[in-house]
């Protein structure tokens, strides 16, 4: 199955988001901020400069400027070009071949691109826990938050968070830095990370530290 072309939708506001279970906020002294699978590849399935693309990146660059205005440790997963079948395994089936050996495709936008000493996370399947160190790096610098921004919601950021949540760290999806397929593949990702695993926040609350 290739990427399906997404359709503009807008972007969820701060008080269409779903509410928390647990008190939890983020704290830049607890937090690391994952950058998830913003690439080139991924992004030409949306329509350019429309909702939800542009938010997401206008919002994961005040995000970024957040982290690193406050010393929060910013990384940044990525999949890597012209994966072999052993390397794809199973995604395969589902995903087919993944990204070409392309620079460009590999790439990030430059507004959200990684600066010199962020860590670049190579990433195997939906989770960027899965076949990575990214827990023992959490845990190597005494942190026990994520901050998630990126694609796609359902899959990746939603996998990822589950997986934070298995291994006690409290995940925070920032659900205006985030997109999806579809503006109802967005809501029902947000609700389900938010009555599982997360606390569902906005870009404004995050960075304001309400």
């Amino acid at each position: 199955m290739a990427l399906p072309a997404i359709e503009p939708y807008p972007m969820p506001g701060p008080d269409q988001l779903p509410g928390p279970r647990v008190p939890w906020r983020a704290d830049p002294d607890r937090a690391v901020l994952l950058v998830h699978d913003l690439q080139n590849h991924f992004l030409r399935a949306f329509t350019p400069d429309t909702s939800p693309l542009s938010d997401l990146l206008a919002n994961t660059a005040r995000l970024l400027g957040w982290a690193r205005a406050h010393g929060v440790p910013v990384v940044y997963s990525h999949q890597r070009g012209g994966q072999s079948a052993a390397e794809r395994g199973l995604q395969l089936d589902f995903w087919g071949p993944g990204l070409p050996a392309d620079a460009h495709a590999e790439g990030m936008p430059e507004q959200v691109a990684p600066q010199a000493g962020e860590t670049l996370l190579t990433k195997w399947k939906y989770s960027a826990f899965a076949r990575t160190d990214l827990a023992e790096r959490l845990a190597a610098a005494g942190r026990d938050q994520l901050v998630l921004a990126g694609v796609y919601a359902h899959i990746g950021v939603m996998m990822t968070a589950a997986d934070a949540w298995s291994h006690d760290v409290q995940a925070f999806v920032v659900g205006d830095a985030v997109a999806d397929f579809s503006e109802q593949h967005h809501r029902d990702a947000l609700r389900w990370a938010a009555d599982k695993c997360a606390v569902v926040v906005s870009t404004d609350r995050l960075t304001e530290g309400k």
